[in-house]
């Protein structure tokens, strides 16, 4: 998801260097941006403090949370289906040190791998603390104190985003936790707490109700997974409640704090405004994300920031009043995703390079990787009525589906969203085995204009989970085609 441009390092830079480009913050965005600079040519640096590159998704977002999901749903496999299976086994233990040890090995080998890359590319890695103190200049503390300026053509800002605070909540990462500290709990608590029933609290409430919390979430809206269309957010909250897990919808948190060794909440109903008063071993404050946008300098360099502090661009990336500075990523307006921001990146060079550079902001997914997983791209069913666009909509469960059934995981569906005129796919949303994978198909088809109808004529492997979009597509197109 985003990335951190500051922490600690030894600069690896010439002081007072120059360079064609350079890159504020080595998160995905980041990163991603300053090795295709490098490829088209143009002397690159990429400035990251943390002491490790790959930002909040790499070191402490969304590649350690896979590996505490996938290591964990083995556990529950093995604990709860292996026997319907035909597969006899001794007691199934969890090893939570080594649970944490194999994400950690996970981690330490891609960060690393980025910095082969950088190798490869002659991209020049800046180890510290960056902070624009004019227009072409970037001064870099590092970790030892001693400072550099560096200079440039161009720079992108893609400083990323941190996790967005709760007045008078205290994250100490230990009992009130942010998302780095659920990553890295040294127990399992009896009771965990999920404030906030976004992607990332239902992720990382996932793998701690595998592994044996009773997982409550306290979620201020009336559905969990923000942004999801309405009928498949609807069927996911009932998914994840046979799995063990309790929602208060519609419901604010009044206060949250430690208490001998508990966490004690008060929370409150928005219809009725009825309070109550619960207690928890440990409390995961998820209630999004908020850019890092103070203490760039951005000041010095006349940069503006909107109410919710994302800097304010143009269609090109480029900031406001300056045509050779450019951001990026979680730092601007849309969704907080780490492939939105290689994107932005990728385009953001190829306008500085040769003067265009686009992003099909139409064809950008989401996935929620719980089991089932839960995916989309496009425009939701509400979204499509509230325009006024006459539509289709065709469904396929995967319960019919051959490949699903055979290996007994056919939870969840794929809905198809089409315009009604023209067959033009305008919104996928699918929940099921490995919808985070097969919304790839949905994508390929939006960012080249397919119709339904042109994949309901594409030949699908049988018997094979894609089957169920295809059949979803056929459901949608409204007349006769061969099967």
């Amino acid at each position: 998801m985003s990335m951190s441009v500051f922490a600690r390092g030894l600069a690896t830079a010439a002081k007072d260097a120059e360079y064609d480009v350079v890159v504020v913050g080595g998160g995905p965005g980041g990163y991603v941006a300053a090795i295709k600079a490098s490829q088209l040519g143009l002397k690159t640096a990429c400035i990251e403090g943390r002491g490790k590159l790959g930002g909040t998704c790499l070191n402490v977002g969304c590649i350690p949370s896979k590996s505490l999901l996938h290591n964990s749903h083995l556990f529950h496999e093995a604990k709860h289906s292996f026997a319907k299976r035909g597969i006899e086994t001794g007691e199934v233990k969890v090893n939570l040190a080594q649970m944490m040890a194999q994400k950690d090995a996970s981690v330490t080998s891609l960060t690393g791998g980025i910095e082969m890359l950088f190798k490869k590319n002659k991209t020049t890695y800046i180890k510290g603390w960056g902070k624009l103190t004019s227009p072409n200049s970037i001064s870099v503390a590092s970790e030892n104190g001693e400072t550099q300026t560096v200079t440039a053509k161009n720079i992108i800002l893609a400083t990323g985003s941190e996790v967005a605070n709760f007045t008078g909540v205290t994250v100490d990462e230990k009992q009130i936790v942010s998302s780095t500290g659920a990553l890295t709990l040294e127990k399992i608590p009896e009771k965990l707490l999920v404030i906030g029933g976004g992607v990332i609290g239902l992720e990382l409430g996932s793998v701690w109700n595998r592994l044996g919390a009773e997982v409550t979430v306290v979620e201020y809206l009336d559905a969990v997974g923000a942004g999801m269309d309405v009928d498949m957010a609807k069927a996911f909250q009932r998914t994840l409640a046979k799995q063990g897990f309790k929602f208060k919808l519609g419901t604010k948190l009044l206060t949250c704090e430690k208490k001998d060794d508990k966490v004690v909440v008060e929370v409150e109903n928005v219809k009725s405004g009825k309070k109550e008063t619960l207690t928890f071993d440990v409390a995961l404050l998820s209630i999004g994300r908020a850019p890092v946008s103070k203490d760039i300098g951005l000041e010095s360099a006349s940069i503006s920031v909107d109410k919710r502090g994302r800097i304010e661009v143009d269609d090109h990336f480029r900031v406001k009043g300056h045509q050779h500075i450019y951001a990026i990523g979680d730092v601007i307006a849309g969704p907080m995703l780490a492939h939105k921001a290689e994107e932005e990146g990728i385009a953001a060079v190829e306008i500085i390079a040769s003067g265009h550079g686009h992003v099909n902001y139409d064809a950008i997914p989401s996935v929620i990787y719980t089991w089932p997983e839960v995916a989309w791209v496009g425009k939701t069913e509400q979204e499509v009525k509230a325009a006024g666009i006459a539509y289709n909509v065709g469904s396929f469960n995967f319960a019919a589906n051959s490949r699903a059934k055979t290996v007994d995981d056919y939870e969840g569906k794929i809905k198809i969203i089409t315009d009604k005129k023209t067959d033009r796919i305008l919104g996928a949303h699918l929940m099921g085995p490995n919808a985070g994978e097969l919304v790839a198909e949905a994508v390929l088809a939006m960012e080249y204009g397919a119709s339904a109808e042109d994949v309901a004529r594409t030949c699908h492997a049988h018997p094979t989970l894609s089957e169920a979009f295809k059949e979803a597509c056929m459901a949608a197109y409204d007349k006769p085609i061969h099967s």
